[in-house]
């Protein structure tokens, strides 16, 4: 299962390859949901495992997000480290209780007597066609309520990275994919999330923002998806506007530090968010750049899902899910001002 040394892979292909590292190096490991042990996952993200560990270890459970969801959180204050994954970040809802009141509260109701390391790996994202109910990112949600950490990668080697310090955190751990960024078939990736990925294990550690592109003008702020049409917006205002691009990769814990420095020379802000627009990361970016370093800053937009369910039509989901050429809208009316 593992790549050479340097070979590149899908965003996919890295997640498969980090749990199967660590179901290696401990049998605490295991993985629990819908679709993952004889399908391999509907977007590839245990495709493979089966073949080597076995349906003991890579589990497909009823339909009851709420029951196996809660075994997992048992299963974890027993000691052990399982994966369960949320097959759409939108069926959230059938199980907050287990997500909120159990997985993320029970250290803190036990007086730090159980821990819950625990991964919950979930699909966000539009672009498909798959309607309201299939197609929401729900970053902010997650991030808001306290006692998970959140991650969410925008490429296979961060990806890999992250989900080595998934497993192996103590706390609970929602790792937050994009359907788009997979690398799977029917639904191709933009250029970026495939890259080259090192054989051996290592970690992303969490609360690390990444500068995927150096700039001088305009600090652009964005997770998942909107990474690489941010950094295809920036190449194409190349010799206009000199964007910096920002990969938060991690929002609980949420590196400040790197945005408020990146403003401090930039003067000017865009955040980029697929999530709804209202109470949610890109009003929370502004917020803390503006606590923390208000004098420097300029100007500020936001490029956002609008507070509306997600259309199914294809030319109306394209119309509200933020594009390159809104980004480009966006960095240009900062650098106006």
């Amino acid at each position: 299962m593992a790549a050479s040394d340097g070979k590149e892979l899908t965003m996919s292909r890295a997640m498969v390859d980090a749990i199967a590292h660590e179901m290696r190096e401990s049998d605490d490991v295991f993985v629990m949901g819908e679709d993952i042990a004889d399908y391999g996952g509907i977007f590839d993200s245990t495709q493979g495992l089966l073949d080597e560990f076995d349906h003991d270890r890579i589990m497909d459970v009823p339909i009851s997000e709420t029951a196996f969801i809660g075994a997992a959180v048992g299963a974890a204050q027993s000691g052990m480290r399982p994966i369960a994954e949320l097959m759409f970040v939108d069926f959230f809802g059938v199980a907050m209780d287990q997500i909120y009141n159990q997985m993320a509260k029970n250290t803190y109701m036990s007086g730090g007597s159980v821990s819950i390391p625990m991964v919950l790996m979930t699909a966000v994202g539009g672009t498909y066609n798959d309607a309201a109910q299939h197609s929401q990112t729900l970053y902010g949600t997650f991030a808001h309520l306290p006692g998970m950490k959140v991650v969410v990668p925008s490429t296979a080697y961060d990806a890999k990275g992250l989900m080595h310090a998934a497993i192996r955190d103590d706390d609970p751990v929602v790792f937050m994919f994009h359907k788009r960024l997979m690398g799977i078939g029917w639904m191709p990736a933009p250029e970026g999330p495939k890259t080259a990925v090192p054989d051996e294990d290592y970690t992303v550690e969490f609360g690390e923002a990444d500068v995927k592109r150096e700039g001088e003008d305009v600090t652009v702020v964005t997770l998942g998806l909107h990474v690489h049409r941010a950094i295809e917006a920036a190449e194409e205002l190349t010799g206009e506007v000199d964007a910096e691009v920002i990969d938060l990769r991690s929002l609980v814990p949420l590196d400040t530090e790197t945005i408020v420095e990146s403003v401090s020379k930039t003067g000017r802000l865009v955040v980029v968010d697929e999530d709804y627009r209202s109470f949610g990361v890109s009003g929370e970016i502004i917020a803390r750049v503006a606590e923390n370093g208000l004098s420097d800053l300029t100007a500020v937009e936001r490029v956002a899902m609008p507070d509306t369910p997600i259309p199914y039509a294809r030319p109306l989901e394209q119309e509200v899910n933020p594009g390159t050429d809104n980004i480009i809208e966006a960095v240009r009316s900062v650098n106006d001002e």
